[in-house]
């Protein structure tokens, strides 16, 4: 069940990747802006991972039952057909999404993809990990898992094209870093505030085992990493110029999305071993799929 639970961890961080940068070229194209044309190069090389979220679940479906008991429930929503059912639902439209933006066709598509995107990756997010905890209901938990990829994907963008940024890029993207970071705060914020204000016993299960023992020193480094630190380091606008602090920066909301998932995914077991292999075994090969696509596709990415 370690395993398991690292696995998925691990699918999280990296399946957040093409879809937070599938996201980000929607978004451009409704909205325009130099940034999207400076970042466009490393966005596509994020689309190009978009294989592994087809073939990072594989592994996990020996493991299935246990993950998500209500599989062999008879609830209306929650049973195993209607999940094989989402999930190939939620595969067809981000695969679809990604063929358009491939083939050049984002602005015909911008506007309803983007909707899809968003509808698809809140309900995958919901029964990936929400129903890790079945009792559990948060109705802003996909708006933190959508920002969280978001910010993810422009975080990898920016870490790659930020040595060939010119200043006032440097500084529009430091300032839409700072703008996603301050979103991902103000959603989960309000996730914690709604609960704790609520005060319900099903509700409990879900913060308890991530905010006692080794799971709440997690969850504060969280915070710090991925919240307070770059709010403070991304206010200064001379490290916003600088091409190393923005570097910093992005290398912090990294580290603290894989921390993130581990602690969304993994508690209530401890940490273990499984945590790391398989998160850089999973990166790794991640990483090497979309640089294998990219140099086949012939995207330009000359500075990757």
């Amino acid at each position: 069940m370690s395993f398991a639970r690292a696995w998925l961890a691990a699918y999280l961080v990296t399946a957040s990747w093409p879809l937070g940068s599938l996201a980000l070229i929607l978004i451009h194209s409704l909205t325009g802006g130099r940034w999207g044309d400076a970042l466009r190069p490393a966005l596509l090389l994020g689309v190009c991972a978009m294989p592994a979220v087809l073939l990072g679940p594989l592994p996990l479906l020996p493991w299935l039952s246990e993950l998500y008991p209500w599989l062999h429930g008879q609830d209306a929503y929650r049973n195993g057909p209607f999940f094989a059912v989402r999930g190939v639902l939620y595969l067809v439209t981000w695969f679809g999404l990604a063929a358009a933006v491939a083939a050049g066709r984002t602005a015909i598509m911008a506007a309803p993809g983007l909707f899809l995107l968003a509808v698809t990756f809140t309900f995958a997010a919901v029964d990936a990990t929400l129903t890790l905890t079945p009792h559990f209901v948060s109705s802003i938990y996909g708006m933190v898992a959508g920002s969280g990829a978001v910010m993810l994907a422009l975080a990898v963008a920016v870490l790659i094209a930020a040595p060939d940024l010119a200043t006032a890029m440097r500084q529009d993207a430091g300032k839409l870093l700072l703008a996603i970071v301050i979103l991902w705060t103000y959603f989960d914020f309000m996730q914690v505030l709604i609960v704790w204000q609520s005060d319900l016993a099903h509700d409990a299960p879900w913060y308890l085992p991530r905010s006692t023992g080794i799971w709440g020193v997690v969850g504060a480094a969280v915070v710090l990493l991925q919240s307070a630190l770059p709010i403070s380091l991304l206010i200064v606008p001379r490290l916003r110029r600088s091409a190393r602090g923005l570097r910093v920066v992005c290398c912090l909301l990294l580290l603290s999305s894989v921390l993130r998932a581990w602690w969304t995914a993994v508690p209530p077991l401890s940490p273990s071993l499984w945590d790391l292999v398989c998160m850089l075994a999973l990166g790794a090969a991640t990483i090497l799929c979309a640089g294998w696509i990219a140099r086949r596709s012939g995207q330009e990415l000359h500075h990757v």
